[in-house]
């Protein structure tokens, strides 16, 4: 084979550079991503240089050397980088092998046509050769392109948490943008946000494990993906934060978006622009903190729990407020404890319907009515009181809180005389007292 290219190596180079141009303008004609990126000369130069050094490979190879893959790796990462598509590249290697095998025989018989069958063998050769450099074209192409997507999922990381945790000053995500133009703002444009709109953040609570609940692998795609709102999922180790591009969606469209999740989530309220998504995320853990585990999956809106978020948001107010409201009743056994705070709670949901709540604990009106007079005994407020039942409704939503916050700091000693109901209602003797 190597005495064969020897022979012809003259016509052989012109037939290349002849190859050479023919592949580069069928390349430009039919790739519309390759005339997009290159120019024709700089096109066919690199497709010269590959067939030339397809050329020396098989030189190598017959002399029991390894083929140089050096030039073949660089340009797979370079193209990676450049953002053409890998089947772009691969089609003109392919191509490329095709015109250089033509080259090879109208060079072999043009010079010496009884000489052809000795270059027969010699085509297993060549193409191994192609082999080795489209495979390795392929490898640097692919971990080129991997760690460019790296570079890509954490520079936009780093941006979303400029602006979920705040950007102040002059912006360093994009050097190039004038003085005034905050770290939000500048952020905000890279990740092609509208400077005016409507967003909101939403913030879910990680599983029992503490793992994440990976929303973007689980909601993609489901249905009316297309017509729901944007949203920009952030990963942590504490659960993920989704900042949402409402558009025209109205804000409960939110809830349908985290259905299909199944877990807690809170939701920051409207917010007309992105530099102030800082201040919806903040709201949005806080309406998180509003719903607790007990109450299984569902999505808080901070609006809607505005009462418990304010508890939430004053810990050491909410402590005070625990004790002096509820205090006579938190200092009961924990059966009658709990029954209590679970009859209120269910009074409340029922906005103080006696009968409503009777229905969804499963028992007898009176008993509801009973305890609930137990409870303003214990606590010396009317349930008729505007004002002390506000005051009862904050002190309910501190102690749930607590409750989330501390699982273990009061546990329950079970209750040989008492049975649990489907209500949580504990089934006791008609003459004790409820």
């Amino acid at each position: 084979m190597e005495r064969i290219i020897e022979e012809i190596r003259e016509d052989l180079s012109r037939r290349i550079a002849v190859a050479a141009d023919r592949l580069t303008d069928r390349t430009l004609a039919e790739d519309p991503a390759y005339a997009a990126l290159l120019g024709r000369a700089e096109l066919r130069e690199r497709i010269h240089h590959s067939l030339r050094q397809a050329v020396e490979g098989l030189l190598r190879s017959s002399r029991g050397l390894p083929v140089e893959l050096a030039d073949a790796r660089a340009v797979g990462a370079l193209r990676a980088e450049q953002g053409l598509p890998l089947t772009s590249l691969l089609r003109t290697y392919r191509r490329g092998g095709r015109l250089l095998w033509q080259s090879l025989t109208e060079a072999v018989t043009a010079h010496d046509r009884a000489a052809l069958p000795r270059l027969l063998p010699g085509a297993t050769a060549l193409w191994d050769v192609l082999d080795q450099m489209t495979d390795a074209v392929t490898e640097s192409y692919r971990r080129a392109e991997a760690a460019h997507g790296e570079r890509d999922r954490e520079h936009r990381a780093a941006l979303l948490d400029v602006l979920l945790d705040g950007g102040d000053g002059p912006s360093a995500a994009a050097p190039s943008a004038p003085a005034e133009v905050s770290a939000a703002e500048a952020a905000a444009a890279r990740l092609g946000l509208p400077e005016r709109g409507r967003f909101t953040v939403v913030v879910l609570a990680a599983d029992t494990s503490g793992a994440p609940v990976s929303p973007v692998a689980r909601a993609a795609g489901g249905p009316g993906a297309a017509s729901a709102p944007r949203v920009l999922w952030r990963i942590r180790a504490d659960g993920e934060i989704g900042l949402v591009e409402l558009g025209h969606h109205p804000l409960e469209s939110v809830r349908e978006l985290l259905a299909p999740l199944g877990v807690r989530a809170g939701v920051g309220p409207v917010v007309a622009a992105p530099t102030e998504v800082a201040r919806a995320h903040r709201l949005a853990a806080l309406a998180l903190r509003t719903a607790p585990e007990s109450e299984g999956p569902r999505t808080a809106l901070l609006d809607e729990r505005l009462p418990a978020a304010l508890v939430a948001a004053q810990a050491e107010l909410a402590g005070r407020l625990r004790q002096v409201v509820l205090g006579p009743v938190l200092a009961l056994p924990a059966q009658d404890r709990r029954t209590l705070l679970t009859t209120l709670g269910t009074w409340l949901a029922c906005r103080g319907s006696t009968t409503d709540a009777a229905q969804r604990l499963y028992c007898h009106r009176n008993t509801v009515s009973n305890r609930l007079r137990r409870l303003e005994q214990l606590t010396g407020r009317s349930l008729s009181d505007p004002r002390q039942v506000v005051e009862l409704a904050l002190a309910h939503a501190a102690v749930l809180q607590r409750v989330e916050a501390e699982p273990a700091s009061r546990p329950a000693a079970p209750d040989p005389r008492a049975s649990r109901t489907p209500g949580g209602r504990a089934r006791r003797s008609p003459r004790r007292p409820v």
